[in-house]
């Protein structure tokens, strides 16, 4: 036996519907809208959650969306050579206007090859339209850019669904076994693998767990 990797964790296939499992009893005790999807056909299945998320509008997206309010209030003009009256219910709604939602759905796949569960996700502006790689990138918090930005175009990918065969970004698994068999080693206490794991990879995208899932044995 590999002495280096003898404390990696292995999931099995059935070990991971079980966690997964148990984890969605936990969620809907306190409603916190994971489900378990069936695949049809197949004993396969995987985690799923919708939600939506607001942050505050960045500095410099102020300044460019400031920018082009002044390029059309410029343009108002009557015949008259004068500017149109700004609507004042329109000048409320644009102060008001000081944060953005995010559509995301979250997928917990298992990954065969790796023997280890991933997260799969996507994300869309409200008007539908999906965020692109580098916006992805940009929203991950910044106690976590500094560990991912010796690759983080290779920590996050975007690929095609498994499943659903759609586009959706991932968390790539290579590292988990490491980081799951550290996490274990440091702890005495046996928990749901999927509880761990997700408490962990989620925050870089924005997903995190209430307290209460840390309680569950």
């Amino acid at each position: 036996m590999d002495l280096e990797n003898k404390d990696n964790i292995v999931l099995g296939e059935e070990k991971f519907r079980y966690f997964c499992l148990e984890f969605v009893k936990h969620s809907q005790s306190v409603e916190d809208g994971w489900e378990w999807k069936n695949v049809q056909g197949s004993d396969d299945g995987y985690l799923r959650k919708s939600c939506y998320q607001t942050r505050p509008v960045s500095s410099e997206q102020k300044q460019w969306k400031k920018s082009d309010e002044e390029d059309e209030q410029a343009s108002a003009v009557t015949v008259d050579g004068f500017h149109e009256e700004e609507d004042e219910s329109l000048v409320i709604a644009q102060e008001a206007q000081e944060t953005e939602v995010i559509h995301y759905e979250y997928h917990v796949l298992y990954a065969i090859s790796y023997q280890v569960p991933v997260l799969y996700f996507r994300a869309s502006f409200l008007d539908g339209r999906p965020l692109t790689l580098e916006e992805i990138w940009n929203r991950v918090q910044g106690c976590y850019k500094p560990r991912l930005l010796h690759g983080p175009w290779e920590t996050i990918t975007q690929q095609e669904h498994p499943i659903l065969g759609q586009p959706f970004f991932m968390l790539h698994p290579c590292r988990t076994n490491e980081f799951m068999s550290s996490i274990k080693g440091a702890s005495k206490r046996e928990g749901n693998y999927i509880t761990t794991w997700l408490s962990t990879v989620g925050p870089v995208v924005g997903l995190s767990l209430p307290l209460s899932y840390g309680k569950t044995a």
